[in-house]
């Protein structure tokens, strides 16, 4: 049988390549709105989780103790996703992708402080590296016309980090994880029906595919990282999540002939180097753990 963190690294690939997928059909579906392109985003989602549920004879009303982590999840996760729309919107969507993949670092700094995990002076040093990455990719200043997409990239990115720490504790709580899915995209879907009517632009027929793909896409991902926070804790298999930006730069230059610039390619360095670095160190201390705990044994 499959080890547990091996199903949620091949989850967590599996989801990167599903939002790097989306991102690029949410550019290709061109001048549409935010809102609208996540109402499609969130409602094929909703449709395939809404079945699933009803096949496996789930609830749709979740456990009572349950319910203040789902709405956290659920309105973090919807403003997260509105950010880091508008981002791939505005930016390469390699570029929107890696600010979107600070989330891994948002939670481990979320989990510390709302979970009481542990944080260390190495994982404080990690998460600093990964920030000055993000400077790289953002380049502040008052000329830069990409500033205000960058920056809302970067809450889009503490956004998910949010919903994955909820996810994470939920999935402990053996919360079933298509109905977290069901419930965020739910809410998602409604909380993007009044903007999306009062900017609604009727798409063409190839816009139309771009929004339908958008939402299997996403779906496809939904579900993925769902399994994958659910199957092994987010310190294990979160560096995996970066293969995103292998696919969303791939993606990028092979169907909008984008090309992210030599300040970008330092940022991305930085920041994988920091999730490899804690990836790294957590591995070796687990090793140490287990071959201490084998030494007891033997004693």
């Amino acid at each position: 049988m499959m080890p547990r963190k091996t199903k949620g690294i091949l989850c967590i690939i599996l989801a990167a390549f599903c939002f790097a997928g989306m991102n690029l059909c949410i550019r290709l579906a061109g001048e549409i709105p935010t809102l609208e392109k996540t109402f499609f985003r969130n409602l094929v989602a909703m449709i395939l989780a809404f079945f699933i549920l009803r096949k496996d004879k789930i609830s749709y009303r979740p456990d009572r103790e349950d319910v203040l982590l789902l709405t956290i999840r659920c309105v973090l996760g919807t403003l997260g996703i509105w950010c880091n729309f508008y981002a791939i919107d505005h930016l390469p969507i390699a570029d929107a992708s890696m600010l979107n993949k600070l989330s891994p670092f948002f939670v481990i700094i979320l989990s510390a402080i709302f979970l009481k995990e542990h944080l260390t002076a190495f994982q404080v040093s990690c998460v600093a590296l990964a920030f000055i990455g993000t400077l790289f990719v953002v380049r502040p200043s008052f000329d830069n016309v990409a500033l205000v997409p960058a920056l809302l990239g970067v809450f889009g990115g503490f956004g998910a980090g949010a919903a994955y720490t909820c996810v994470h504790r939920l999935g402990e709580k053996s919360c079933p994880g298509s109905l977290i899915v069901f419930l965020f995209s739910a809410f998602s879907c409604v909380a993007a029906i009044p903007g999306s009517i009062l900017h609604f632009v009727m798409p063409t027929g190839w816009q139309l595919l771009m929004l339908v793909l958008t939402g299997v896409c996403a779906a496809g991902g939904q579900f993925s990282i769902t399994s994958a926070y659910t199957f092994a804790a987010g310190r294990d298999i979160s560096v995996y999540d970066y293969t995103q930006i292998l696919f969303a730069a791939l993606l990028g230059y092979v169907f909008l002939h984008e090309l992210p610039d030599a300040w970008s390619f330092v940022g991305y360095a930085i920041i994988i180097t920091a999730a490899l670095m804690m990836f790294i160190k957590q591995q070796w201390e687990r090793i140490r753990e287990h071959e201490m705990a084998r030494t007891d044994r033997n004693v």
